[in-house]
C-alpha cells in the first residue's frame, strides 16, 4: 500500500505559518519593527499606503546585514536572536521564532536592501510568494529598509477578509504607538499616502506620551514607581477625572515588550477602586522589568502573551505601586500607616447594637441597614400592584393570582400549575396593546405582566435597543435627523487612530443628528502631524441625546466600531445604528410607571422584530404554566 504521508513543500508551510503570524497589514508592521529595534537602531521610519494593503516600509539605520544574512533571514527558523534552549529562558530580544520574515514572503511581494558599516556596497533581494527573483549588489546607507508590497496577492480569500482602510489603518496606528512607546530613545515617523502623521523625537518617557497622544497628556500623567529585588515598576498613570469609558489606553510592557494581561489589568483597576465609576478605564503606561528566567513569552507567535512564575506578587506590587501614586500625588486619601486597622469588637458597642435593634440575628453583631428612599418606593410600588391585582379578583375576573391581605404575601393558585401544551402563536393570542392589563417592574430592570397561557417577562434595556434601533435606522436612511444646538459646543480631540475611524463613518454619524465643525486643509494636515491630534467641535446632537454625555458616546461608537469590525460583515449604517442604539440603551435602572410601561410595550409589539435585539439578544420570555409548575415540583427535603 502506497505511504500517503508526505513532507510539505516549504512554500505551502510558509502560507501555513504566515495563518497566525500575519493576520493584517498590522502585524506586518510589528515584526518589521522590532526587527528594526533588534538590529540597534537609532532612527526608524515607517511608510504605509492605502492602510498597509499596497506598501509597508521599514527603514532604519541599524547594524544591516551581510549579503548572506540578508538571504538567509527569510528561511525558516532563521534568526540571530538565540542559538541554544538556555537561550530561550533568558530572552532579551523582541524577536526570537525566526518566523516573520518567512510568513510576510510567503504572502507579499519584498524588495530588502541592507548594508553594514563596514561594507562599501550594499544587497538588495527581491522575493515573491516565498520564491526569490534576484539578489544584487546596489548602493544604500547603512542600515535596513525592508518594503513589503500587495499583501495576500497570492491568497485573494484572505485579503478580502481585510477590513476598510479605516479599520485596518487604526491597528496600524495601535502597533506603532505601542513600539514607540516602549522606546523613547529611538527616534520614530510615520507617514501614510505621502502625509506625516508621526515624528517622534528622542525624549523621555512623557515627552513620547504626550507626543502620540496630544500635549493635554502632559497635565494628567503622575509618575508610578516601584523599586524591589523580585520586580521594577517605573512609568505613568492618569488622573481619576480622565478616566475614560472605551478602552485603548492601558499599556503594559514587560521588558519593553507590549503585553496583553487581563489579570495584571484588575490590578490596576482595583487601585482605582473608589476613585473612577466601575464602567470607566484609567490612563497608564507601565513598564516591568523583570528576571528573564521568571516569565515565559514563548507561548504565541505574536509575543502579546505571557505567564510569570508568581503573577499574585506581580498584581499585589502593581496594586501598591500605583495606589503610593494616586496618595502621593493628592488623587486619593493619604493612607496613615501608623494606624491600627486590624478590626477589634467593642463589647458596649455590640450591647447597645442589640437593644437599638431587636428583632436582628443575635449571632451577629452588626445592625441591619435603612432602607433608602428608593427602596421604601419600590416597596410602595409593590403594595400598588397587590391592590390592583386584588381589585381585578374582587371585580369578578378570573383571579390566576392570590393575595394575602394579611401578609402581603402573593402566589400563583392552583389553576396555573395545569399544563398547558406550548403554541406557537401565543402571542398573538394575547391583547397586548390593553391597558387594562396589570403590568409591574422587578429590578428597575424587567417588566413583567400576566398572560393566558402564564407570564410575560420583558428585558427593559434589550426592548429599548429594539426602539432605539428601528427608529434611528429610519431616521437615517430617509435623512430626517433631528438636531439639537448645544448652548456650549463640546470639543472633542482625536488621536490618528480614531480620526482615521472617525473620518471613515463621519457621514452616518451625521445622519443620526450629529453637526460637527472641523476643517480639513493642508494647514490641519500638518496641525495633526505636529500636534499627534485633531480637535473637533460637537455643535448639535440628535434629540434623544439630551441630559447625557455627547463626548463619552461618540469616543465608545468610534472604539465599538474597531473591535466589531472582526464581526460578521454588515451594512456600515446598521452597524452605526446598532451601536448607537445600544449605548443609547445603556442607561443605569430606569424607573418606569405605569403608563411608561404600557407604552413600552405598545411600541415593542409595533417594532420589526419584538423578540430580539439587533445583535440577536432575547428581549421577552413567556414563562407558561407548565415552568411555573415546575418550580413547585421539585423532590422536597427529607429530614
Amino acid at each position: 500500500m502506497q505511504d500517503i504521508i508526505q513532507l510539505l513543500p516549504d512554500a505551502l508551510a510558509n502560507q501555513i505559518a504566515a495563518g497566525e503570524v500575519v493576520q493584517r497589514p498590522a502585524s506586518i508592521v510589528k515584526e518589521l519593527l522590532e526587527n528594526a529595534i533588534d538590529a540597534q537602531s537609532t532612527n526608524i521610519k515607517l511608510i504605509i499606503k492605502d492602510a498597509g494593503k499596497i506598501l509597508v516600509q521599514v527603514i532604519d539605520n541599524g547594524v544591516g546585514m551581510s549579503e548572506t544574512d540578508a538571504r538567509m533571514c527569510f528561511e525558516r527558523h532563521a534568526t540571530s536572536k538565540i542559538k541554544t534552549t538556555e537561550d530561550l529562558f533568558a530572552i532579551t530580544t523582541m524577536g526570537f521564532r525566526g518566523e516573520a520574515l518567512a510568513s510576510i514572503a510567503a504572502v507579499a511581494q519584498i524588495e530588502l536592501k541592507s548594508k553594514r558599516a563596514n561594507d562599501a556596497i550594499g544587497t538588495q533581494i527581491l522575493i515573491e510568494g516565498s520564491k526569490i527573483k534576484s539578489q544584487e549588489s546596489v548602493s544604500s546607507p547603512v542600515g535596513t529598509s525592508i518594503a513589503v508590497k500587495n499583501v495576500f496577492f497570492n491568497v485573494p480569500a484572505r485579503r478580502n477578509f481585510l477590513k476598510s482602510n479605516g479599520v485596518e489603518m487604526k491597528h496600524i496606528l495601535d502597533e506603532f504607538q505601542r513600539v514607540a512607546l516602549a522606546h523613547p530613545e529611538i527616534e520614530f515617523s510615520l507617514f501614510h499616502n505621502d502625509t506625516e502623521i508621526y515624528q517622534l523625537l528622542i525624549g523621555k518617557l512623557s515627552q513620547r506620551i504626550s507626543g502620540i497622544f496630544g500635549k493635554n497628556y502632559q497635565k494628567i500623567l503622575a509618575p508610578c514607581q516601584e523599586d524591589t529585588a523580585f520586580l521594577k515598576i517605573q512609568g505613568y498613570v492618569g488622573k481619576p477625572e480622565n478616566a475614560k469609558k472605551s478602552r485603548g489606553e492601558q499599556f503594559f510592557f514587560v521588558n519593553k515588550r507590549f503585553i496583553k494581561h487581563y489579570y495584571l489589568h484588575s490590578a490596576v483597576v482595583r487601585a482605582f477602586e473608589g476613585l473612577i465609576p466601575n464602567d470607566c478605564f484609567p490612563f497608564y503606561v507601565l513598564f516591568l522589568e523583570i528576571n528573564p528566567n521568571e516569565i515565559d513569552i514563548n507561548i504565541h507567535p505574536t509575543k502579546t502573551e505571557i505567564k510569570f512564575i508568581d503573577d499574585r506578587m506581580v498584581y499585589a506590587l502593581i496594586q501598591s505601586a500605583i495606589r503610593k501614586s494616586l496618595s502621593t500625588n493628592h488623587f486619593a486619601p493619604s493612607i496613615d500607616f501608623s494606624v491600627d486597622v486590624n478590626f477589634k469588637f467593642d463589647e458596649e458597642l455590640g450591647k447597645k447594637i442589640i437593644k437599638e435593634n431587636p428583632l436582628q440575628d443575635r449571632g451577629s453583631s452588626f445592625s441591619m441597614p435603612k432602607q433608602t428612599p428608593k427602596e421604601k418606593h419600590n416597596q410602595d410600588n409593590w403594595q400598588d400592584l397587590y391592590k390592583v391585582l386584588a381589585d381585578k379578583t374582587n371585580e369578578g375576573e378570573e383571579a390566576k393570582w392570590h393575595i394575602n391581605q394579611e401578609t402581603g404575601e402573593m402566589r400563583i393558585e392552583s389553576k396555573i400549575n395545569q399544563i398547558v401544551p406550548k403554541q406557537s402563536n401565543l402571542f398573538e393570542q394575547e391583547n397586548w396593546m390593553s391597558t387594562d392589563r396589570p403590568v409591574f417592574q422587578i429590578l428597575n430592570q424587567y417588566i413583567a405582566t400576566p398572560a393566558k397561557s402564564g407570564l410575560l417577562l420583558i428585558h427593559q434595556k434589550n426592548a429599548q435597543e429594539r426602539l432605539f434601533y428601528d427608529k434611528f435606522l429610519h431616521i437615517s436612511e430617509q435623512n430626517h435627523a433631528t438636531s439639537q444646538r448645544l448652548l456650549f459646543p463640546t470639543q472633542i480631540e482625536l488621536n490618528p487612530s480614531d480620526w482615521a475611524i472617525f473620518q471613515e463613518i463621519k457621514n452616518e454619524i451625521t445622519s443620526l443628528g450629529f453637526i460637527f465643525e472641523y476643517k480639513v486643509s493642508k494647514e490641519n494636515i500638518e496641525e495633526i502631524s505636529k500636534n499627534s491630534s485633531k480637535k473637533i467641535t460637537i455643535l448639535s446632537i440628535p434629540t434623544d441625546l439630551i441630559d447625557q454625555n455627547e463626548k463619552e458616546i461618540l469616543e465608545e461608537i468610534l472604539e465599538q466600531y474597531q473591535n466589531s469590525s472582526s464581526q460578521i460583515s454588515i451594512e456600515r449604517r446598521k452597524k452605526i445604528v446598532n451601536l448607537f442604539s445600544k449605548r443609547l440603551a445603556s442607561k443605569k435602572k430606569t424607573y418606569l410607571n405605569k403608563e411608561e410601561m404600557h407604552n413600552l410595550i405598545d411600541r415593542l409589539f409595533a417594532s420589526s422584530n419584538p423578540n430580539y435585539t439587533p445583535d440577536g439578544q432575547v428581549i421577552m420570555n413567556l414563562v407558561n404554566a407548565a415552568d411555573l409548575a415546575s418550580f413547585f415540583t421539585q423532590t422536597k427535603l427529607q429530614f
